[in-house]
């Protein structure tokens, strides 16, 4: 019989790879901080969705957060460019503005619509095993871990099909738009698919777990390696082993499971920091306290 534990488990770990796989892009793009607008941002979609279909339907939840993290891209980058604003400026603008628009709907609403926004920031991974999928008559298992499993398959054929155009885009997108890549496609791309992965987990684990899971993988990854598909296959390695490894710090110490996936996503990213082979802060002092070997007089024979 599967265990309570172990649909915890799968669903902290697919909302981890999912994150973790397009927040990479994020991490190489120097906008990180957009997938903490976009997991903000979104929160009025999911009210507006609410309030037109009156249930907890999934389809309509995705539809709504996408358009409104799609929106949020848009707004910030019109902010900077037509309104000569910086972009962080732009995106705080933004993103404060439409959170504070979603809290005031769930606010005036609530009593008609069965949705919380504490449940949204913060999100309980430890109801997912009650959370059933019933589908004529028979229990599919927990709601959660086939829609984040859905939105995972999605990232992986988007990142797929698109690889080159997204590894080109990622490093420079005014060489990729020289090279006839349509940068505007593959930028909504990311940031749709960035929004999808937001909604997907943050009903289970909340947004601001989806934030370090979006944020801190990939860049503990970009710390191990120079190479784009070897850092995408360790932030998620990474994610999934931060949220199995969360997991039990919170049985053991008796706190938030969110609260302590993120602290070891937090405790991987300083080990990498300190310990990375080619970066590592500790690694580089060690080089340079390292004596010099001796001359080998036979190298040359």
């Amino acid at each position: 019989m599967i265990t309570s534990t172990f649909w915890i488990l799968l669903t902290g770990s697919l909302a981890a790879a999912s994150c973790a796989l397009v927040g990479s892009f994020l991490v190489l793009r120097k906008q990180s901080m957009m997938g903490d607008a976009i997991s903000h941002a979104v929160l009025p979609g999911i009210a507006i969705a609410f309030l037109l279909t009156a249930s907890r339907n999934t389809f309509p939840m995705l539809l709504g957060a996408g358009a409104f993290g799609l929106l949020t891209v848009y707004f910030t980058e019109f902010l900077h460019k037509r309104g000569r604003l910086m972009h962080d400026t732009s995106m705080g603008i933004v993103f404060t503005s439409l959170f504070a628009f979603g809290v005031i709907l769930i606010s005036l609403f609530a009593a008609q619509v069965d949705l919380d926004q504490e449940c949204v920031l913060y999100g309980e991974i430890a109801y997912i095993p009650w959370d059933l999928w019933i589908w004529n008559g028979t229990n599919m298992g927990p709601r959660p871990v086939w829609i984040l499993g859905f939105v995972l398959m999605l990232n992986l054929a988007f990142v797929g099909f698109f690889y080159k155009e997204l590894k080109v885009y990622a490093f420079s997108p005014e060489y990729a738009a020289s090279l006839g890549i349509p940068v505007g496609l593959i930028h909504y791309g990311l940031m749709g698919s960035v929004s999808f992965s937001t909604i997907a987990s943050f009903e289970s684990v909340g947004a601001i777990l989806v934030v370090a899971l979006l944020i801190v993988p990939p860049a503990t990854a970009y710390l191990l390696t120079e190479k784009l598909k070897p850092m995408l296959l360790l932030a998620m390695a990474i994610g999934v082993l931060s949220a199995i490894s969360g997991y039990y710090l919170a049985l053991f110490i008796n706190a938030s499971i969110a609260g302590s996936i993120a602290v070891m996503t937090g405790i991987f990213f300083l080990v990498a920091y300190l310990f990375s082979p080619s970066d590592g802060v500790l690694t580089r002092r060690y080089r340079k306290a390292e004596p010099l070997a001796e001359p080998d007089e036979f190298a040359l024979f």
